[in-house]
């Protein structure tokens, strides 16, 4: 409750309240724990960094491919049908994960990622809103915030499946050792390996269908939808899945970064055909503050998606630990990453949030750059942890990140006309699309020894991992992207300081 008489959820929303509070922590969960499918799928299949971070490309490309088509759902239909499509679409991607597990198929495993990220997409884009507006306006902000903090809750657990269900057990044995094994034996702990991938996702099919019929139960209030908006919402989906499907069939060896660059044009398109919608976006495309929002918003996350998914590889190489220990540094960042986003919200009731976010990401670079140029001396160890400096920097880059996805986006948003915001959210979920881009450029140069970025990083190793496909010297050199993504959101955050930050534009 407020400290006024005006309650931040009223009582006969509480039950929805607490659902949708479900669902912020469902897809933080799913987020966090697919980061690690990249470390376990270049183990278990033995692929390179630029395979395995196809999951990444599957995960975040699906966010851009969809965040159009939840926009449309939820202004022609209702938040809870959003909430509704996106559960079921979860969950109809995590049982594919069966399948992947019995054909042993990457191929399979992608088309489920990128189905359970569709989910999610359609959750983020409908459940910020839909907390927004459950109760008074003038609570409003307050209440999404505290629904907010259910997300970070969510990506903890997240972690600790990933690391206690999914990466502890994998089969210690090298991918040299994999070749030398008879075929009967390597797929039987294939089999294994895989089966504790699927077994996380699947389990929350129980938790998504509990939430899915609470609310299919609950249609009090609301109207029947006209054949003209079940109209649009059908048009947009045909534009937001049909190029992608026949993409995918016609041409399967058609790169997948590509694929979901030309999958993204198909939403678009609707837009500019439809022209209530084409009205929307030419007001957002008319507010620098908002289109320079969504470019700084796509750098920002593609670099902490990118950060975190090679966070586990840098470790294991510098420090020499395991995958399963190097989820435990993984855990630490985020952490920290959870305990500065309260401090900074804190320090923003005195400080200007742009000025504020400037500052981190000059610390941000600063700390890059200790990853790719500090020698691993270690300092001190905590149970079996060591500690160096270059690790040190490497959690903190991560407390520098915490407070720069909401300040992008509410100065993004703040401001805007009230019939272009849900357009203009979804612009802002389109730009998770980052994480699709960016990691894989990093993959790129781990992947990569003789690089022009590698001649950056002298005096390293340059002896070829095996095991982890990289040498030290790659490794360190792909850091450097994230001190290029940390440098667009500074000049962003100096180009637009001095602007309020309102809460109109976070309004249903």
């Amino acid at each position: 409750m407020s400290n006024d008489a005006t309650p931040i959820v009223p009582k006969k929303f509480l039950a929805i309240f607490a659902m949708l509070v479900s669902c912020f922590a469902l897809w933080g969960l799913l987020n966090n724990m697919t980061d690690n499918l990249v470390p376990a799928f270049q183990k278990i299949f033995t692929m390179d960094q630029s395979k395995a971070g196809l999951v990444q490309v599957a995960f975040y490309g699906a966010y851009a491919v969809l965040a159009i088509f939840a926009a449309v759902l939820a202004e022609e239909l209702s938040y809870r049908k959003g909430v509704l499509i996106g559960l079921f679409i979860y969950i109809a991607g995590a049982l594919l994960y069966i399948p992947a597990c019995v054909a042993q198929s990457f191929d399979i495993y992608f088309i489920a990622i990128f189905i359970v990220a569709s989910g999610c997409s359609l959750l983020e884009t409908t459940c910020n809103p839909y907390v927004l507006s459950l109760g008074d306006e003038s609570t409003a902000v307050r209440r999404l915030n505290f629904a907010q903090m259910f997300n970070p809750v969510g990506s903890m657990v997240g972690i600790v499946l990933a690391q206690q269900l999914i990466l502890s057990h994998l089969n210690p044995a090298s991918a040299e050792k994999r070749a030398l094994m008879d075929e009967a034996t390597r797929q039987g702990i294939i089999h294994n390996e895989l089966f504790w991938v699927c077994a996380p996702y699947v389990g929350l099919c129980a938790i998504a269908a509990l939430i899915w019929l609470f609310f299919l139960m609950k249609r009090e209030g609301e109207t029947a939808p006209t054949k003209s908006a079940l109209t649009k919402v059908v048009v947009a989906l045909l534009f937001s899945v049909v190029p992608m499907i026949v993409l995918y069939f016609l041409f399967p060896e058609m790169d997948k970064i590509l694929w979901v660059l030309c999958g993204v044009l198909g939403p678009v398109a609707y837009v500019v055909i439809d022209g209530n919608y084409r009205g929307m976006l030419k007001t957002l495309l008319a507010t620098p503050r908002y289109w320079s929002g969504v470019i700084a918003q796509f750098f920002y996350v593609g670099v902490q998606i990118a950060a975190w998914t090679w966070m586990n590889a840098y470790c294991q190489k510098e420090l020499g630990v395991t995958a399963a220990q190097g989820a435990i540094y993984y855990t630490i960042a985020i952490s920290t990453f959870i305990a500065c986003r309260w401090i900074a919200t804190f320090l923003m009731k005195y400080f200007e949030p742009a000025k504020m976010m400037a500052l981190f990401a000059v610390g941000a670079i600063a700390f890059t750059l200790g990853v790719v140029y500090l020698p691993t001396k270690v300092f001190f160890t905590i149970g079996q942890l060591p500690f160096s400096a270059n690790i040190i920097c490497l959690v903190l880059m991560s407390a520098c990140m915490s407070l720069m996805f909401p300040t992008i986006y509410g100065m993004s948003l703040g401001g805007l006309d009230a019939k272009a915001v849900k357009l203009g959210a979804s612009g802002l979920i389109m730009s998770i699309l980052g994480g699709a881009i960016i990691t894989p450029w990093m993959a790129d140069i781990i992947g990569d020894a003789g690089s022009v970025w590698c001649k950056l990083v002298p005096g390293f190793a340059t002896d070829w991992d095996a095991n982890l496909k990289l040498c030290q010297t790659s490794l360190r050199a792909s850091f450097f992207v994230p001190a290029i993504c940390f440098a667009v959101v500074f000049v962003y955050a100096l180009t637009f300081r001095g602007k309020k930050i309102r809460s109109g534009g976070m309004r249903p």
